[in-house]
Order: C-alpha cells, then structure tokens, then sequence
C-alpha cells in the first residue's frame, strides 16, 4: 500500500511518462514508501534459503534499486557486496542505506564485472526486461559468476484467473503497452512477462542446473501450493 509519505499521484504519474533510469531517479527518494519495495519478509525467508548454498564471500546484488536486497545479501557474504543498477538516483539513496557496500551504475545486460561472484540475487526487477533480453541478462550473469557460484532470486505463486490480483496484473500491462505505443521515452515494466517454466529453460540453456524450492515460511495458498519459492540456478563448473 502507499503510505501519506509516499510519492503523490502527480509523481508516479511523472514518472511513468518518464524513461525507465530518469522515472526511478525521480522516485527513489520516496522509493521505500512505496509497495513496489520487495517486502521484508521475502527478504529474510530468500536469506533463509539460500543459507545452506553457503558459504559465500562475494555476492552481486542485480538492479539493486535503493538496496534493501543487498542488506540481505550482505548477511550471506563474508567479504565483499556489490550492488549494481542504472538509476544514479536510487544508487545515492542505497550508499546511503548500506554504506559497507560497493555500488557501481551500470546496465546489468552488459555487466562491468570478471567472474569473481559466489552469489548474485535480484529481486523485483525481472519486469524491466523484454522476454528477448533474458537470454542475454541471463549470459551476463553466467559470466560474472565463479563455477558453482549461485544465481538466485524469489519468485510469487501466479494469481489464479479472474481474481482481483490477476485483473490488476493484465490491466497494468495493458496500460503500459498502450503508453509505450503512443508515448516516448518507452517504458519497460510489465508483470506477465516472466513465466516460470521458460525462465526456467532459459537459465539451463545459458549454463546454469537450477533447483526450485519452495519458501514454507511464506505460507500456502488454499489449495495447498506454495506462496512463494526461490529459483537457485548454480553455474555448471
């Protein structure tokens, strides 16, 4: 939910006629405050998770934003954390939050890094990324890693057809795509564009042998499936 602190509707609004790098510079003061921020609690079960994978010293936190996922990836690596995103905005408010990390502006689909990675993480940001540029992020991320490093990041259970989640999700793609038909600078952010099982083969197709396990501290739904669940994809050696 937006909060009375949160950005008003004249901002979003701003900032969705805006480029996606200049929409987020706008935002990230208010970035936090808004619903868009991965929840606390998925952090902490993705930490969980990932735990056992270890140990880790290094780890690269993929579009970082204003770092709430690099906090939790500093809890996972005993040395050094980097955080990595375009918007120069939302990297001053994440040296901010987590000032013992290392923050590097850059286009994750063309990584500045050698493969000195144990564990990289993305949260929340897949949406950003046409389905033609997954395979190509996915190689990028391949590349930065050590053999047998980790690749991970949490994933919500699909709403169900027809629930109010499902309608919101297509009605929000639905409104992008008109915009960045009829308006310039595009903006690339959309809900439905990530389904799980072509991920999936995406990542083994790019090197990685990915395991998917479901984060029980999240929860199930009614019919028993699971909330939420982490993709853990570790590059072939």
């Amino acid at each position: 939910m937006f909060t009375s602190q949160g950005p008003t509707l004249r901002e979003l609004a701003v900032q969705a006629l805006s480029s996606v790098e200049r929409g987020y510079d706008l935002l990230a003061p208010k970035f936090d405050l808004t619903p868009f921020r991965t929840p606390d609690r998925i952090l902490d079960e993705t930490v969980r998770e990932l735990r056992p994978f270890g140990p880790f010293r290094t780890g690269l936190d993929l579009c970082c934003g204003t770092g709430a996922g690099t906090g939790a990836l500093r809890q996972l690596c005993a040395e050094r954390v980097v955080g990595v995103d375009f918007s120069s905005g939302m990297l001053g408010m994440a040296r901010h939050a987590e000032p013992g990390a290392d923050w590097v502006r850059a286009d994750v689909r063309a990584l500045p890094f050698r493969p000195d990675f144990d564990l990289a993480v993305s949260f929340g940001a897949f949406g950003h990324f046409l389905p033609k540029e997954r395979p190509g992020l996915f190689a990028q991320v391949h590349a930065v890693l050590k053999p047998g490093g980790v690749f991970a990041f949490p994933v919500g259970a699909p709403p169900r057809f027809g629930s109010p989640a499902y309608l919101a999700m297509l009605g929000f793609d639905t409104v992008m795509r008109v915009r960045n038909v009829v308006w310039r600078p595009g903006f690339v952010m959309y809900y439905r564009t990530f389904p799980l099982r072509e991920v999936l083969a995406e990542l083994q197709r790019a090197g990685f042998e990915v395991e998917l396990r479901p984060m029980e501290g999240l929860g199930r739904r009614r019919d028993g499936s699971v909330r939420c669940a982490t993709v853990v994809a570790r590059r072939r050696a």
